[in-house]
């Protein structure tokens, strides 16, 4: 399967980004070490992702994507750099698989260079084309990527769409090569393209580049590039084994198992191959890999959860010691190889024993008459001798092989020791790490039993409803808060004290959002998210039980503009995070306002203290407000959590939920039955009860609590 782009397939990128000439650069963002996002606003049209993948792809995308929320530092750079700027020029550099994007800013011209070959790079440039700053530093032969560096390409290849037919005509006349090689190589064309000009141009590929008609060849490798410059289009061609594609839902998986590549031209070989058209090579591209890519930050996450130590990250216990095994096992083979190659060498050199027992009295020799520094430099013309070491008093030497002439087998012998102390030496070294080896294998059948013992305790929580739990390093961003999602998953996020309150009306309250206060001193303020929440985990984990809803965050939302609905939802929580709930009242109300309304600014005189805000305007009501939450047990992001919304949502959930209000048990006991019960942490149920509770209605999610209570009733 085809990954990297080839130079043809960004010569029609840089063709079709030329549209986009006049774009101007939002906001820059890396949800993933291999990833740069440009976001950009056009001015008649939407906004768009360019989505660069380092040394694989570059595509458009109106995806959702969430993004980290402290970007990396080239991020962070792009944004200073590159903030406001207009794209005004899109080249490739000559027939490279190297792109050059070129913005106007307030500080002069940026160009930022996307290097698609090798394990490729992003380079920022100055004006004066010195280096900002690369994503990657790099060192090669004859060019460095460092900050403060003149940038050089690579040394420049041939330019297939610069060659006129008298060029091409001295080409094939001094290649010694077959048409189709002379054309792949000396014309930088490559093998399909060079094949595809052959098939335009009614040759056989085999033939001599010298008796190949140049006018003709021409013709038709000008056909083949200007069709590429005059159209737009783009093709996914399919396996060979690929089923027909889904009428519903499912293409993006279905796209990432059964296409092959993608292509700007059809070419002779693609004839036969079922092939899915596009619009243009950015619109495939995404088409194919944009499910992938949009979901890099979750991949990053667990990425690095994977390379966490033991008992960190987005692990569970079994995923955790089959890590170790596997490390284990690794390490053990090593053990043995070195074990196996000592033992070797030492039966060889007893093998060799006339041979050895040469080189180490000439080579004794060698050494009181000319010292050592006349061996060192001797060595370089003998062909049984490496290198001699004169600090150790060592040579490295070659062993014969079957014909007697130097083998593969090097051992390092020793002057002062005789051929068996030699041999002997190497048969200890091969006993030393066999003993050392018994400990891994110790260590190996330890992790093997703790890996059955926890493949058995996950099934037995599996069979009694448990969910595994998932031991992480950080929490979710909106889990320092009061949350809740809405039934069209919009997130709704609240303060859980006065310096959470500053921090949501600060960093989560924006132009279309709203904001929501219950008419209580001391309540939280809370930001309905106009674009943020959550969508439908399309791909969960392995070890989430069946049945259990799984969403994951995003930064964009397909639930359009806030309704009263979800105002009327947002209320009712608002309400319930305040201290109402313990009130011992069933009602109460809430009000809201545009962000615009709230501001920290006071009249002269006055003072508005941490967490509070002054709220100026017209105010809507939200009245006689039920005070009850619903609980349901869900997952965010590969991570089981317990989600308080609305007792409607819970229910439509389905799975395991129930429906909760002010009572007389106490958080810490109801967190506790509702641990036993599904096998979350405590520190993750507390948070999300707001005080003492009383059952209302429960499926599965109080069965510890439940069954207390009916047995209490049969006592009676």
């Amino acid at each position: 399967m085809k990954q990297a782009m080839s130079a043809f397939d960004l010569r029609a990128i840089a063709h079709e980004l030329q549209a986009h000439l006049g774009a101007w650069v939002k906001k820059s963002y890396m949800p993933h070490y291999e990833q740069v996002v440009l976001r950009f606003n056009p001015k008649d049209a939407d906004a768009f992702d360019l989505v660069i993948v380092r040394g694989r792809r570059i595509s458009t995308s109106t995806r959702d994507r969430p993004m980290p929320m402290s970007p990396p530092p080239f991020a962070m750079l792009l944004r200073k750099q590159l903030g406001n700027a207009r794209l005004i020029a899109v080249e490739q550099v000559a027939f490279d698989r190297l792109l050059r994007l070129t913005f106007t800013t307030k500080g002069g011209d940026r160009h930022l260079i996307i290097e698609c070959f090798g394990e490729g790079n992003v380079v920022l440039l100055d004006e004066e084309e010195t280096i900002i700053q690369p994503l990657t530093h790099a060192t090669y032969r004859d060019r460095t990527l460092k900050r403060g560096e003149p940038y050089l390409p690579p040394p420049p290849a041939l330019d297939p769409d610069a060659l006129d037919v008298q060029g091409l005509a001295a080409i094939l006349a001094a290649s010694d090569r077959n048409l189709a090689s002379t054309l792949g190589g000396q014309v930088n064309l490559g093998g399909r393209l060079a094949n595809a000009v052959c098939d335009a141009a009614g040759l056989e590929s085999d033939i001599a580049a010298t008796v190949a008609d140049a006018a003709t060849v021409y013709s038709a490798l000008r056909g083949l590039l200007d069709g590429l410059e005059q159209g737009r289009a783009g093709h996914l061609v399919l396996k060979a084994d690929a089923p027909d594609a889904p009428t519903e839902g499912g293409l993006d998986a279905y796209l990432m198992e059964y296409v092959d590549e993608a292509t700007p031209v059809l070419l002779p070989d693609h004839q036969g191959r079922t092939t899915l058209p596009f619009p243009g090579m950015l619109e495939a591209i995404d088409a194919w890999w944009g499910g992938h890519d949009s979901d890099a930050l979750l991949r990053r996450e667990l990425e690095q959860v994977n390379a966490a130590a033991p008992g960190r990250g987005h692990s569970t216990d079994v995923e955790r010691l089959e890590r170790r095994l596997a490390q284990q096992e690794k390490a053990l083979e090593g053990f043995h190889a070195k074990v196996e190659k000592q033992q070797a060498l030492g039966h060889a050199v007893q093998e060799h024993w006339t041979h050895v027992d040469g080189l180490l009295a000439q080579t004794r020799e060698a050494v009181e008459r000319n010292g050592w520094d006349g061996v060192v430099k001797a060595v370089k013309g003998i062909p049984w001798i490496r290198s001699a070491d004169p600090a150790e008093r060592t040579i490295r030497c070659v062993l014969p092989n079957e014909d007697g002439e130097p083998g593969k087998q090097e051992v390092t012998l020793h002057l002062d020791e005789s051929v068996h102390q030699n041999a002997q030496r190497l048969f200890t070294a091969a006993r030393k790490q066999k003993d050392k080896s018994s400990g891994a294998v110790t260590a190996l059948e330890t992790t093997r039993t703790e890996l059955e013992r926890a493949k058995k305790k996950e099934a037995k929580q599996q069979a009694s409803g448990q969910v595994v739990r998932v031991k992480r390093s950080k929490r979710l961003w909106f889990e320092h808060h009061r949350w809740t999602m809405l039934p069209n998953g919009r997130m709704m996020v609240g303060g859980r004290d006065a310096k959470g309150n500053d921090a949501i009306v600060k960093k989560h309250l924006k132009g279309d959002d709203m904001y929501l206060h219950a008419d209580l001193h001391g309540a939280p303020s809370c930001a309905m998210q106009s674009q943020r929440g959550f969508a439908v985990d399309e791909r969960p984990p392995a070890y989430l039980p069946e049945g259990l809803p799984a969403f994951r965050l995003s930064d964009r939302i397909d639930a359009g503009a806030i309704t009263e609905e979800d105002m009327a939802h947002g209320a009712q929580m608002a309400l319930c995070w305040s201290r109402a709930w313990g009130s011992g009242g069933g009602h109460g109300t809430v009000y809201s306002v545009k962000p615009a309304q709230v501001s920290k600014t006071a009249q002269t005189g006055e003072f508005v203290g941490a967490g509070a805000f002054i709220v100026r305007g017209q105010r809507q009501w939200y009245k006689d407000l039920d005070m009850r939450i619903g609980l349901a047990l869900v997952a965010i992001n590969g991570v089981p959590l317990l989600l308080g919304t609305t007792p409607e949502h819970a229910q439509s959930l389905g799975g395991r939920w129930a429906v909760i209000s002010g009572g007389r048990t106490k958080k810490d006991t109801a967190a506790n039955r509702i641990a036993k019960a599904t096998g979350l942490s405590v520190d993750d149920i507390l948070p999300v009860l707001p005080g003492p509770i009383e059952v209302v209605e429960d499926h599965q999610l109080f069965s510890a609590l439940k069954r207390a209570n009916e047995t209490v009733s049969d006592e009676s």
